[in-house]
């Protein structure tokens, strides 16, 4: 499924209509370049897990947590020097914890990436505009 965002607005609200049909467990990957709307678009999907938290980018903890009836797990492995760092900080623990794990710069990471994994692709289009790619949408539900 292919979207074309407008706004901040319209990209939060992409993420919030995928966030309502996520239960736990599932694994989102996003892709994109600085800019691209990653951290709109996981906003939007933590609006669509009952979260009312403000999100911002784990680009220095490397990952948010946020409690709610499913948790939210956003990661950020843009300062990642290697995939290991991320087991090293516990992946198969949060795997394990009954939430949703959002992943931003998940080219670094292409060995958490599995058949269950839903792939989102974030382009910059313009000032405004981002395209918004969806794929494996029928991993949304339990694992």
């Amino acid at each position: 499924m292919k979207i074309i965002s407008n706004s901040e607005t319209e990209t939060i609200n992409e993420g919030e209509k995928l966030g309502r049909q996520l239960k736990a467990g599932a694994v989102v990957a996003l892709y994109g370049e600085l800019g691209a709307g990653k951290t709109a678009f996981t906003a939007g999907i933590a609006a669509g897990l009952g979260i009312r938290a403000i999100v911002s980018s784990p680009t220095f903890t490397i990952v948010n947590e946020y409690p709610g009836k499913i948790p939210l797990f956003h990661f950020d492995m843009y300062r990642l020097e290697s995939e290991r760092e991320l087991f090293d900080i516990g992946w198969d623990d949060y795997l394990d914890r009954g939430g949703v794990c959002v992943v931003e710069w998940s080219e670094k990471v292409p060995g958490i990436i599995t058949a269950d994994t839903i792939t989102v692709k974030l382009e910059y289009l313009g000032e405004n505009s981002r395209s918004i790619k969806m794929l494996n949408l029928s991993s949304a539900g339990e694992k």
